[in-house]
């Protein structure tokens, strides 16, 4: 995920601009969330003086917490407009379209924010509209290029603008702000145009229905497999909330417009052969298109022996055990799974270590920042920076306040920074109780406990013990861990003395470190452990 600030000024008159905000996906620490995004408290505390929050471009990475985090921060929003059509989606979704104002930029436009005069460098990636910022300040220039790749033939939408880069580097670059996302991968980043060609000779060659699951952004993917439908006699179904949702956003800006769309329920009336799929749920999502009809829950589409399903995406690291599970399921029932692995039918939106080398050819910055990737990522795209002579590298974590100028570039300061989980309809710092206790109960059971006492410390009701997730299923072991462990909940009580059996409290956390030493010496588990005391 990605937010990024910009400021301009002495601290207490410093202006700020914000690019990107958007989320990420099942961190491991909050389990039950699907979705993980920035903490912007730092930056909400400097609400009085953001100009505006600037999007590069629609990937849910960079505006996926706008609608979640806009009242918050409450400042104009800037974005070509594709984006912006994904954006005042994303605002609705957040219930907060009625107030946030989203300004439309052309390609190649300009916005004059305060100290910031930017401008929309036009790039190439794996949706349309990307664009780098070429941010001048009085104090220099700095070239935040969001996602990028060198496509020499991107299918959809203008080439890198080759001429501009170069002219920007001619005029001096203070610092570049770069993708590190393939920076351990030699070569270059390829085509879509090779992936098509690919792509239509792999679905022409499948006898059955074909599904293609891709990422719904990549719009160029989709039409790619569109125009292989079409050259094979195959009709065209979408399935998916979001592949409807980016269609629908590609064709209000003009793209898609030739294409015509079969229902999903008017598809199960054609032959086997004359349908091709466009699905959601690449990665395994649980609840995407993909996985229902791997599941054989799907309402209407249904795959089995014969038929293929195309992978034309990457695996995120972090998702190989659902992807792997759900290529299972589809391979259980019969149907082709078919990866980039089988045939070149994918390629990245991000730079390779060739086009990194070419990117700071063209700008040649005198401090290079590597972003977006993880550690090892941004540590090698920092070395292969230094190979290419750039004068300063910085290697940033979250939070760093990094001075750009005037002087020689700095990390000054650490700002309040860390990420909030999207929990039903809550947002919750990630590091909150809640995601602690539910990681135990999830890995190590829940075990409640609960007695009733009167005033006069005697025992009325209980202990009673219940276990959730822990301890054997056969139920006569089962009932002598309970009496083991209501025993020992008996002889904790018989031990307190005084004001300790008058505190319920106290009580409380006496019975909690008894139940759970208990269960570890009985169980060699740590469950999550509730004691309950009333005192009448």
């Amino acid at each position: 995920m990605n937010l990024n600030a910009y400021g301009f000024g002495p601290p207490e008159e410093r202006q700020w601009i914000i690019v990107d905000i958007g989320v990420t996906f099942n961190d491991p620490r909050a389990p039950g969330v699907d979705v993980v995004m920035p903490d912007p408290t730092f930056l909400e505390g400097e609400r009085d003086r953001l100009l505006g929050i600037v999007l590069t471009h629609a990937h849910e990475d960079h505006i996926g917490a706008i609608g979640r985090l806009w009242p918050r921060l409450r400042a104009p929003i800037y974005a070509t407009p594709f984006t912006a059509i994904l954006t005042r989606e994303k605002l609705k979704e957040g219930g907060c379209d009625g107030e946030a104002v989203v300004h439309e930029v052309a390609l190649g436009g300009r916005i004059t924010l305060g100290p910031f005069d930017i401008e929309l460098v036009t790039l190439t990636h794996s949706i349309p509209e990307p664009n780098g910022l070429a941010i001048r300040t009085p104090l220099g220039l700095v070239m935040h290029t969001g996602d990028w790749k060198i496509d020499p033939d991107p299918l959809i939408g203008d080439l890198t603008d080759e001429a501009m880069l170069r002219r920007l580097g001619q005029d001096g670059v203070l610092a570049m702000v770069c993708d590190s996302t393939n920076a351990l991968v030699e070569g270059t980043a390829g085509s879509e145009s090779d992936v098509r060609r690919t792509l239509a000779e792999v679905i022409r060659a499948q006898p059955g229905k074909v599904a293609v699951a891709a990422f719904a952004s990549n719009v160029a993917r989709l039409e790619s497999a569109m125009y292989a439908a079409r050259d094979c006699g195959r009709s065209i179904v979408l399935a998916g909330r979001s592949m409807h949702r980016i269609v629908g956003a590609a064709r209000s800006i003009g793209l898609l417009a030739d294409m015509h769309f079969v229902d999903e329920e008017e598809a199960g009336y054609l032959p086997d052969q004359a349908l091709l799929y466009l699905c959601t749920g690449s990665q395994g999502e649980p609840r995407a298109a993909l996985a229902r009809i791997a599941a054989g829950n799907h309402p209407h589409v249904k795959l089995g022996q014969g038929d293929s399903v195309l992978f034309s995406s990457r695996v995120i690291p972090g998702n190989e055990v659902a992807i792997g599970s759900l290529q299972n399921a589809l391979t259980e029932r019969g149907v082709k799974v078919i990866t980039d692995r089988d045939f070149a039918i994918h390629t990245s939106g991000h730079p390779c270590r060739d086009d990194l080398r070419q990117m700071y050819h063209w700008v040649r910055p005198q401090i290079a920042i590597p972003v977006h990737g993880e550690a090892r990522h941004i540590a090698e795209h920092a070395a292969l920076a230094r190979t290419l002579q750039v004068p300063q590298v910085m290697e940033i974590k979250n939070g760093d306040l990094l001075r750009l100028a005037p002087g020689l570039a700095a990390v000054i300061d650490e700002t309040p920074h860390g990420r909030l989980a999207f929990d039903g309809k809550t947002l919750v710092e990630i590091e909150a109780r809640v995601f602690r206790d539910r990681r135990i109960a999830g890995q190590e059971g829940v075990l409640a406990v609960s007695l009733v006492m009167n005033r006069k410390g005697a025992v009325l009701s209980g202990p009673d013990v219940r276990l959730r997730g822990l301890g054997p299923e056969d139920e006569a072991a089962r009932d002598r861990l309970l009496d083991q462990l209501e025993t020992a909940a008996e002889e904790a009580i018989k031990r307190a003395e005084g004001p300790l059996r008058q505190d319920e409290d106290a009580l409380e956390q006496m019975l909690a470190r008894t139940m759970l030493k208990t269960a570890i010496r009985l169980l060699h588990k740590r469950p999550l452990v509730e004691a309950t005391v009333h005192l009448l």
